[in-house]
Order: C-alpha cells, then structure tokens, then sequence
C-alpha cells in the first residue's frame, strides 16, 4: 500500500514539474512571441484574457491603472510627458489601444501638416490621442472629442486636465451616431479642418457619411483612420478607396506596442 502512495505521489509530482515547465513556456515565450508578431493574438491575450485578470487580481480597471501610472510618473501640465508615461506603461506593463508611439509619430506628421483650426476625435478611451493632438494644435484651436463610454470619459478627463490642456478640449459623452448632428448647433461648428477615427470600428463608414451629410466636411478636410488592418475596417477602407470624393493613402506601421501590421488611412475630401 505504501509503495502505491509512494508511487502515485511521484506520479503527480511528475504531472505537476511537466505542467509548470509548459505553463512556463507558454506564459514566457510561447505567448509573448505570437502577441508580437499577430494582431490577433495581442487582441485575445491583452484585451480579453490579461485585463480581465488583472481587473479581477487589482480590483481596478485598466483606464484607472493607466492614470495612476501618468500621475506617478509624468510632469503635471507637461503633455509630452504624460504621452511618455503612458507609452511607458503600455510596452512594459499593461498594452493598451491608444494609437501608440509608432503610429502616434505619423498621427502627429499628419496633424502638422494639416495645421487644423477644428478637430473631431471619435473615440476618446483614456485620452492618449486626444493628448497627443491638441498638444500640437495651434492657441484658439477647438478639438472636440466623442467618447461612449463613460468609465473611460472619467479618466480621459483627468488625463488631459493632467496634461494642462483641459482649455483646448471638450469631451462630449455620448453615442457618434447621435452627436455628430448636433455638432454645428451644439458648438457653432462650421466645418471640421481634420478628424480622427479610432472609435468602433463598424462606425468607421456610416459615421464619415453621416459627417458627409451633415455637412461638417469641407473641401480639403482630412480623415485619419487608426486600426484599419487590426482589427480593420474593411468597408470604410473600400468606401474612401472607391468614392471619388476621396484622395486616399495607406500609412503602413505597427499595432500598437507589438511588432503586427497595423496602420493608419488617410483620406483627403475632395468635396
């Protein structure tokens, strides 16, 4: 009976040394190569599986870890320094969907050329980008920001008011669809100079047509669409590809702190 027990233990000893020894490849290089390298993957792992169990292990959500991390580590009303921190973060400690430093670079190449007076951003999420663009918008310059959810319009707040340029911004909560109508009455806005897209990403097209018949465009008004490969945003990319009121250009780069395709589109109105 003993040399049974002793048996069966040496058994489930072996069973547990092969299990950790795979969890161990799996967790620390097995996982973060296929992370790096497909989109996909690093759309399972960090938004469904690792932010849940870290929501669950904190007791915080993801935005709330994000601004702890900006007030810890940037300079208050620097925003550079918040954008820095949250780069920062998100490569070393929790990924997250802010556009990101490779695609932010031709985000803010985009933006300095286009020099915009007025600015729409659909999809606020924590601020990131909403930081990132008004820090280069010119005094008197409006950046108006639509955000859904209301848990990530908190921390947006506080993240831009961190940043010192709560005075350039005006975040509006609510569903794009039932806002953009609003947009001249609302807020005396003739026409947007530049608009960023990084909301759902089925809004992408009804939201441009919508923007379109409402007639928020002008002539020579610039779109810029994050994540149109991952996850992608097939029927707005074939919407500005084919209309012939758009001039429109792929900006090859990376998802957002990996090494898996992403980009942006640009899409010039031509009227």
């Amino acid at each position: 009976m003993l040399l049974i027990n002793q048996s069966m233990l040496w058994s489930l000893l072996a069973v547990t040394v092969v299990s950790a020894a795979v969890l161990y490849v799996l967790y620390h290089w097995l996982i973060p190569t296929a992370v790096q390298s497909s989109g996909w993957m690093a759309l399972l792992w960090h938004d469904v599986i690792h932010e849940r169990l870290l929501d669950i292990m904190t007791g915080t959500s993801r935005p709330q870890r994000m601004l702890k991390a900006v007030q810890k580590n940037a300079t208050k009303g620097d925003p550079q320094s918040v954008i820095s921190a949250i780069d920062y973060y998100c490569r070393h400690k929790e990924w997250a969907m802010n556009v990101g430093d490779d695609k932010g670079l031709i985000l803010d190449s985009v933006l300095m050329e286009v020099n915009p007076s007025t600015v729409l951003e659909l999809g606020t999420y924590c601020g990131y980008s909403t930081v990132r663009i008004a820090r280069l918008m010119s005094p008197g310059s409006k950046l108006i920001t639509v955000e859904f959810n209301p848990a990530f319009a908190e921390v947006a707040r506080q993240i831009i008011a961190y940043a010192g340029l709560q005075d350039k911004v005006t975040l509006v909560e609510g569903s794009s669809g039932d806002l953009i109508p609003k947009m001249k009455e609302r807020f005396g806005i003739k026409y947007f100079d530049f608009v960023f897209l990084d909301h759902w990403k089925d809004s992408y097209a009804p939201d441009t047509k919508l923007l379109e018949d409402c007639g928020l465009l002008k002539k020579g008004t610039v779109l810029l669409a994050d994540n149109v490969i991952c996850p992608g945003a097939p029927e707005y990319l074939k919407y500005v590809r084919n209309s012939p009121r758009y001039e429109s250009r792929y900006y090859k780069s990376n998802l957002e702190y990996t090494k898996a395709e992403d980009g942006l589109e640009k899409s010039v109105f031509l009227g």
